[in-house]
């Protein structure tokens, strides 16, 4: 199903006609690769798995190429594909891992049709190659690819890979993974570590200098941060009652649900050491992230790639209810090299971040060593090198922008 409402039942049956390829036969075409071509890109469900498609996607169009989105037609992966420029096409779809028994069986009664959509998707758009980074529609999606002899890359930013990256990883053409550790997920010999794609404005951001006031950036990803929400709201008020260490400023990205209720509460408790605001949502997380001394986030692998790329200090609450626990992975790998520190979601309260933000900024050159830590582990130019892959795959010459 087309999320613009384009339909084709003719290249529908073709493409279930046609007889399926070897796992490592790519179908070629007498065409000449030099020209632009498409690619489709599976990455849907959480900001984690789009974010860094959309930074292919944006260097694959400046070479001349197009790039398809194919998710599960939700809101997150309509708005952000559509801000961005790139059609969007939705599978019937679904969750298998953590989920109940009755959604694993909705799911498994959809993966037929799923399938279907997914074939004629690829007779539809002919793609030279299909990007995978995860999600609902990355499985059906490969197998289609896998079944017509399109050639898969599949792009793992986290440090543990989905349940659709893992089962696709031994037919894969090239694995791209976000870390080295991931690679022992996928074939030796194919896979390659670039880092998670991210904005080259994080890259920008220069490094900052620590002062009074010290400004703590807060922001819950795109999978909600209720726990987030209620700690800051508790130690505002921990902070007006008994008095900051330091003077601080709060920027804190709550969401549509909770942002005019938090920003009311932050006004009544007044300004005095600390300043607290509330926003629904940061257009600009490159300036945001450049004012701030201290990050409070979710894990997600998006967020973790541009903490890196950025150089900031953070403390991570991974989200309890990600897939296979991956964002307590993400947070684990940056905190290993000294570049976040993890508090567990089930701990993360008012009063641990008091304690929390006040030993950090009690200790000289703390924010310095963690910054420097976490710079070492970004990797510019992500995106470039996802794009040549799939360059490379799809039987282009003269890559344009490499």
């Amino acid at each position: 199903m087309s999320v613009n409402g384009h339909s084709s039942r003719e290249a529908a049956v073709a493409s279930v006609a046609m007889p399926a390829a070897s796992a490592f036969e790519f179908v070629t075409e007498d065409v000449d690769r030099r020209e632009p071509v498409t690619i489709l890109a599976a990455a849907g469900g959480t900001g984690g798995h789009i974010v860094p498609a959309l930074e292919v996607a944006r260097e694959l169009r400046e070479r001349g190429h197009s790039c398809v989105f194919v998710g599960a037609g939700r809101e997150l992966e309509q708005r952000l594909t559509s801000a961005a420029g790139f059609p969007l096409e939705a599978l019937r779809s679904g969750p298998l891992n953590q989920v109940s028994l009755a959604t694993k069986v909705r799911t498994l009664l959809r993966l037929p049709g799923a399938l279907f959509d997914a074939l004629r998707l690829i007779g539809r758009y002919r793609p030279a190659a299909v990007l995978s980074l995860g999600g609902y529609a990355s499985g059906p999606l490969a197998a289609a690819a896998w079944l017509r002899g399109v050639p898969i890359v599949a792009l793992e930013p986290n440090a543990y890979p989905g349940m659709a990256n893992r089962l696709i990883g031994p037919v894969v053409a090239r694995a791209l993974t976000g870390i080295p550790a991931t690679e022992r997920y996928f074939r030796r010999n194919r896979t390659e570590t670039i880092g998670a794609p991210v904005r080259k404005e994080f890259f920008e951001i220069p490094i900052k200098k620590h002062t009074e006031p010290f400004m703590i950036l807060i922001t819950g990803g795109s999978q909600g941060a209720r726990t987030l929400n209620s700690a800051v709201a508790e130690a505002v008020q921990l902070w007006v009652r008994n008095g900051a260490s330091t003077q601080l400023r709060i920027l804190h990205q709550a969401g549509k649900a909770d942002a005019g209720r938090l920003q009311s509460e932050y006004v009544r408790l007044g300004s005095g050491s600390v300043q607290a605001e509330a926003v629904e949502f940061l257009d600009d997380m490159p300036a945001a992230f450049a004012q701030a001394d201290v990050v409070i986030s979710r894990a997600g692998a998006s967020t973790v790639g541009e903490l890196c790329a950025a150089g900031r200090a953070s403390i991570l609450i991974p989200y309890p209810h990600a897939a296979d626990d991956h964002q307590t992975r993400n947070a684990e790998a940056l905190a290993s090299a000294g570049g976040a520190q993890v508090v567990s979601d089930a701990q993360w309260n008012g009063a641990r971040m008091v304690r929390e933000i006040e030993s950090l900024l009690s200790v000289p050159g703390r924010l310095e060593e963690m910054e420097t830590a976490a710079r070492s582990l970004a990797r510019p130019g992500a995106a470039r090198r996802a794009a040549d892959v799939l360059e490379e795959v799809a039987g282009c010459n003269g890559r344009k922008g490499s």
